[in-house]
């Protein structure tokens, strides 16, 4: 059984735009896949339809095999768990523990049980010690490991992050790679920065124009530069993907 299995996936906005365009994408269980393109190829809007928020005109999405659809909605979140980009969208309530806790509780987990669960989503990202905390008083990269904790005591089958380097100092993005690496959830990584992706994916596609325009190997992709020219996806000045030492 796959993790994510995509198929024929469409959506048009009112005013034509066609944002997605007939997009198939599967990714095995705890595979870590970037999702790569330029700005305005349809990225945030394929997360949208992951999630229900969006709703596709064509084509299907099936989450550890269960189809997304009105009366599953709520069992796809849960499995599907989404890290937006700004974690301050993520953390809103007064400790830490409480925004941790917030969406356990709302599934009606209560006392020993949902404490229990804080702690482990909590130790899951080393941010054990910050419960207590208020969210804004946090730093940036902690604020990231926070917002993943978030998702995670919800117990997903899937992480799903928007741009999850973004705002981190280079210190944070080392110790975001070696968090993500370290878990065993499936994961689909939406972002502009290529050596993050080349050093945490293995796998990566190229969206553009609402299509996948290449799927495979992310070290492969990157040297390919009359691909990556097409797509406007450019490396940082000097950097070889040959030489990347990958986790």
């Amino acid at each position: 059984m796959k993790a994510l299995a995509v198929s024929g996936l469409t959506f048009t906005y009112p005013d034509g735009t066609q944002a997605v365009n007939g997009v198939d994408l599967q990714i095995a269980t705890g595979e870590r896949v970037a999702v790569l393109g330029p700005n305005g190829a349809g990225k945030t809007s394929l997360l949208l339809l992951l999630i229900g928020v969006l709703e596709a005109q064509t084509g299907s999405i099936e989450i550890g095999g269960l189809q997304l659809e009105p009366a599953s909605l709520g069992e796809i979140r849960r499995r599907l768990g989404l890290v937006f980009q700004d974690p301050d969208d993520q953390l809103f309530m007064p400790t830490v523990q409480e925004d941790v806790g917030f969406g356990p509780a709302n599934l009606g987990l209560r006392g020993p049980e949902l404490k229990m669960r804080v702690k482990e989503a909590l130790d899951a990202v080393g941010e054990a010690d910050l419960a207590e905390r208020a969210p804004h008083h946090l730093s940036g990269g902690e604020r990231r490991r926070v917002s993943i904790a978030t998702v995670l005591a919800m117990n997903p089958e899937i992480l799903v992050l928007d741009e999850p380097t973004s705002n981190l100092d280079p210190a944070g993005r080392r110790e975001l790679v070696a968090l993500l690496s370290g878990m065993e959830a499936s994961q689909v990584v939406v972002t502009h920065d290529l050596p993050f992706a080349l050093e945490l994916c293995p796998r990566a596609v190229i969206l553009d124009g609402g299509r996948v325009v290449a799927d495979g190997p992310t070290p492969a992709l990157m040297a390919d530069r009359d691909l990556m020219s097409r797509h406007r996806l450019e490396l940082p000045y000097g950097f070889d993907p040959a030489n990347i030492r990958r986790r």
